[in-house]
């Protein structure tokens, strides 16, 4: 999108999208939930058009006229300069020629309520806010008078109340939320529908619920992770050879899912956030140790977009370093009897060789259907194989050890956490591998068709084996045995071209998204027991992550 389009109507409501996608996606899970199957057309006073509709959990914006919408919404500078005040009632809004709304009933409803839902939960973030405001200062005609008094004196529609309001807003100016921000003030409350069809009330006294800016809280929980991870790593010989290398992976960034799953987990259940950086950064060290021999079995040539350690270093010395990873990594679950106590470092062991054995014999059932050519028939073989190799250590497991630092040990409210993120663990895993062949290597951090090449038991191969013709079937065999040092980028090349003929990228993505759906259904029923609260929206959010990043 241009500068020239920015700040446009239309190019305000794709940013304001754009913005919730990546920093609070279950506000937009929530909204396009609201709209399904709904083709809405969008006219804004200065000119522009806009079309929405919904595809799996993502709102799509398009800056271009809709041909035959479902529902038509025109709004004009009154309707604008009314988006964020909370406190009309839909009757006073919704006038002809001004906020003109055209659909069947049900349709112009369920659009009402995503908006409604949007306006209202946006606004709570500081993000949203300043994008919002960003727009007022640029279009100064929509909102009159620039004082308090001249407002007065220019009558109710001339200032951008609720937004100067929420300008002022602080977390700790919130009436009831006397606990220490998560992340020092990345998510502030956000106001519940206030009109019920019969009676309206002040936005600022009703109940309020959490949505937190999921990037920059995966941001500061990450730097803090990474700024421990520094601190256990040994200051001694032998350097080059070791501890200079120990370094490398976790210097790759990723996005830092386990850290924030781990501190808000805390969070959610009471416990102060630092109390878990230590145990976020132990499983940061397994987790890069787990990847430095992966890479040497699976014969990986990148790793988020440099070579990897066996390929830059040798195998011998890349085996050694993954090693000194996860013998950093146990003393660093080990170090937290001085800070948490017996119990829960107890706990904390506990968790961590659960985590651990999962792990390993993931690994060890795909590393198996490879070396004796199987591809399994049905998806539940590769549900099991990736829960144990991946959803335990990068998101059940993260959220029970997180409990546990803020003091949880009991097994029937740490099982909780189980059902709910292993399928959203599967989900992710499986967005994962169609990132692998269809996205950008820039973006995704490893070897374009790696996993072709590797030769993984993917949904989409599984797929493919289940529905080719038998005439097909040599032909893919053939060059699934052949070993990594044997496939050419060719050889990738053809299984993705069979795997889109035969609908099998397609497929896996309905599926993640209907697994992701089933996991957040599971995550609102199981945690219920958890209160509100900043942690418990952050894992909200991380949970509607997975049906909202881009594939």
């Amino acid at each position: 999108m241009t500068d020239s389009l920015a700040f446009t109507g239309a190019g305000l409501l794709e940013r304001t999208v754009a913005a919730l996608a990546d920093r609070a996606p279950a506000i937009v899970a929530a909204a396009a939930d609201q709209m399904r199957g709904i083709r809405l057309g969008l006219h804004f006073n200065d000119g522009s058009h806009a079309t929405l509709t919904v595809q799996h959990s993502h709102l799509i914006v398009a800056q271009e006229r809709c041909p035959d919408p479902d529902v038509e919404v025109a709004f004009d500078d009154r309707a604008m300069n009314l988006v964020f005040d909370l406190q009309r009632r839909p009757t006073t809004e919704v006038l002809s020629e001004s906020l003109d709304v055209r659909g069947s009933q049900e349709q112009t409803l369920a659009t009402w309520r995503a908006f409604t839902l949007l306006s209202q939960r946006a606004s709570g973030l500081r993000s949203v806010q300043e994008l919002w405001g960003s727009y007022r200062e640029q279009a100064p005609q929509l909102w009159g008078a620039s004082t308090e008094a001249a407002a007065d004196r220019a009558g109710p529609d001339s200032r951008w109340r609720a937004l100067d309001f929420l300008t002022g807003l602080r977390p700790a100016d919130v009436p009831g939320q006397q606990r220490p921000a998560l992340v020092g003030g990345t998510t502030v409350t956000a106001p519940r529908l206030l009109w019920d069809g019969r009676q309206t009330s002040p936005w600022w006294h009703e109940d309020r619920i959490s949505d937190a800016d999921l990037r920059q809280t995966m941001e500061i929980c990450r730097s803090r992770t990474n700024d421990e991870m520094q601190r256990l790593m040994p200051d001694r010989e032998p350097r080059a050879e070791l501890y200079d290398l120990m370094r490398s992976y976790p210097a790759r960034q990723g996005k830092g899912l386990r850290p924030t799953l781990t501190i808000a987990a805390c969070a959610a259940f009471g416990g102060r956030p630092e109390e878990a950086v230590r145990a976020a950064a132990a499983l940061e060290l397994f987790h890069n140790g787990f990847l430095v021999h992966d890479d040497i079995a699976d014969e990986s040539t990148h790793r988020r977009g440099l070579p990897t350690m066996h390929e830059e270093h040798g195998v011998g010395l890349a085996v050694n370093v993954g090693d000194g990873l996860n013998l950093l990594a146990v003393d660093a679950v080990l170090s937290n009897l001085e800070t948490l106590g017996l119990a829960r470092t107890l706990g904390l062991i506990r968790e961590t060789l659960h985590m651990c054995r999962e792990s390993v014999e993931g690994q060890a059932m795909e590393l198996g259907w490879i070396r004796h050519d199987v591809v399994p028939p049905e998806d539940d073989a590769y549900f099991v194989m990736s829960t144990k190799k991946t959803g335990w250590y990068t998101c059940i497991s993260p959220c029970r050890i997180g409990a546990v630092c803020a003091g949880i040990t009991d097994p029937g409210v740490l099982d909780r956490f189980d059902e709910a993120f292993r399928l959203i663990g599967i989900a992710f895993q499986i967005q994962d591998d169609i990132l692998n062949l269809v996205g950008e290597e820039a973006v995704y951090g490893k070897e374009a068709l790696g996993d072709l090449l590797e030769g993984k038991r993917t949904v989409m191969l599984i797929h493919l084996f289940r529905t080719m013709p038998e005439h097909e079937r040599p032909r893919i065999q053939r060059i699934l045995q052949r070993r990594r040092t044997e496939k050419i980028q060719q050889d990738a090349e053809e299984l993705l071209s069979a795997m889109l003929r035969h609908g099998s990228i397609e497929y896996a993505t309905d599926l993640a998204d209907r697994l992701a759906a089933e996991g957040i259904e599971r995550f609102e029923r199981d945690l219920e027991v958890v209160p509100e609260n900043e942690g418990k929206a952050v894992l909200r959010q991380i949970a509607h992550y997975v049906t909202t990043r881009p594939l």
